[in-house]
Order: structure tokens, then sequence, then C-alpha cells
């Protein structure tokens, strides 16, 4: 008898919709697990071209409400799932984390949760356009072709890059912006809070890409560090590969990453059931 593979929960992050996640999806569901990719609240089944023709369903939208409305999906499966999270997904996987929703946790090139005030130069560069305009907080911003290329198509031609943004983006959430900002040097009340020190969290990893220009290997080290620090029995690993960028989930040898977090979680996730 085949023994019952853990549900997969995947969840996308800032300028995405769950399109950017075909890649793994496709690679879990083959490999036997269900996956659930839900969208952000206001983007529905849309299309990222439909989103970008009407944004406004994004604008206020805050990453308290997002997380908040996958635990009400989280919750209504029969089991506890693995829950994967790129980029400001990642910041909400962590939430999620201390709300002990999974069985193992994998944050993909994840953004700082409260605390972690490490912000390398190019980090600053990624959230210019919109942090720049405190008064569009609660409004959206469309990402353009050529800032979609610093953030995301670092490896590619303009073309290359332009073809992609077409395929996937989408506008910001403003608010998730500012409030993820403003958490970082708000450990204690930060909208994305943690208990870095609690010992009964499920295996959590932490997986960076060596040219990232969004959130570069000094961010993971440092999540990973704050996790550490209590020396307690929680398990919280790190993995960076070399070359990639933040289209990590997308990028050409996008397999090797897919398969080395599904491994780990999988593994880790038998122990902590």
């Amino acid at each position: 008898m085949n023994e019952k593979k853990a549900p997969i929960v995947l969840i996308h992050g800032l300028w995405m919709t769950p399109k950017s996640w075909d890649t793994w999806a496709e690679r879990f569901r083959a490999a036997g697990h269900e996956v659930i990719a839900p969208a952000w609240p206001g983007i529905g089944d849309r299309t990222p071209a439909e989103v970008r023709h009407d944004p406004s369903a994004l604008a206020g939208v805050g990453l308290a409400e997002i997380a908040d409305y996958y635990e009400g999906i989280i919750r209504a499966l029969p089991e506890k799932p693995i829950i994967m999270g790129h980029s400001f997904g990642g910041v909400i996987t962590q939430m999620l984390a201390d709300r002990g929703l999974g069985v193992a946790y994998v944050g993909v090139t994840p953004g700082q949760t409260a605390g972690v005030t490490t912000l390398p130069p190019s980090t600053a560069r990624t959230g210019f356009p919109i942090l720049s305009k405190p008064w569009t907080r609660n409004g959206t911003t469309p990402i353009s072709t050529g800032h979609f290329r610093f953030t995301f198509g670092n490896d590619l031609s303009h073309a290359a890059s332009d073809r992609i943004w077409a395929e996937q983006a989408i506008p910001s959430y403003n608010r998730v912006f500012f409030e993820g900002v403003a958490a970082a040097f708000n450990e204690k009340g930060g909208v994305t809070h943690v208990d870095y020190d609690r010992t009964d969290r499920a295996p959590l990893l932490i997986i960076t890409g060596g040219i990232d220009h969004v959130v570069p290997p000094a961010i993971g080290e440092a999540l990973v560090k704050k996790y550490r620090r209590a020396g307690g029995p929680s398990v919280v690993d790190y993995r960076e590969f070399a070359g990639r960028t933040h289209r990590i989930v997308s990028q050409d040898g996008w397999e090797e990453v897919a398969d080395f977090a599904l491994d780990w979680a999988t593994s880790h996730a038998a122990v902590s059931a």
C-alpha cells in the first residue's frame, strides 16, 4: 500500500500570482502530493493581465489579512500540510509556522520577519518605487519592466525579462511593503512578529539565491541566526543556491531547488508528524 503523502500549500509573493508556482506545483503533483496554491485576497482566479488592468481589489490589503486568509484555508484541510512560501509568501509562511499550522515549512528567498533589520543596498533598491511614496501606502503600484528585470530577471536579457513580466507580473500591495519594513524595526509589536524562541515549531528551511537582489543571502543568514539563538530542539536549516535570482522558482535549473525543498520537507515532516 502506498503511504499517503502530505498535502503542500504554496504561497506566492508580492508582484506575482499563483502562476509563479506552476513549475513546482506540477512537479510536486507528479510526485503524488496534493498541491494547493491559493491567490492572495483580491486576485481571485484572474490572470496577471487582468489584475494589471484593474488592481483596485489589492488596495489596502495587509499582511495580517493575508495570513489570516491562508490560515482559514489550511485549517479546512483534513490534515496539516507542508507550507512553502516565496518572497513575501515566505514571510507569511513564517507567520503561519508561528501559529503551528504545518508539519514542515520552507521559506524560498523569504523576506525578513519582525526584528530582522538586515537591509542590503539591492534590497532597498527593490522597494524604492513603493517606499519613496508614503502617501500610496494603501494603494497599488505597477512594477515597470525595467524594475522587474532588476528584481526578478537580473540573469536575463531585456527581451526575455519583458516576456516574463507580461506573463506573470502584477502591481504591488503597497500596504504589505510598508508593514513589512516597519515590522523589521519592531520585533515585539510588528505585524510580522513571530516567537523565534519557541521550541515546538515544526522544522523550517530557509533557501536563498546567490545573486538574488531582493533577498540576498545576508537576509537568509540573519533570519536563521535569529531562529537559532534559542538553541532549542526546533530545526531551522539553511541552503544557498549559487547563481540563483529572486525568480528561483522558475529560473532555469529550478528543478534542483524544488527537489531539494521537497526532499527536505518530506523527510522532516515525517519526523515531526
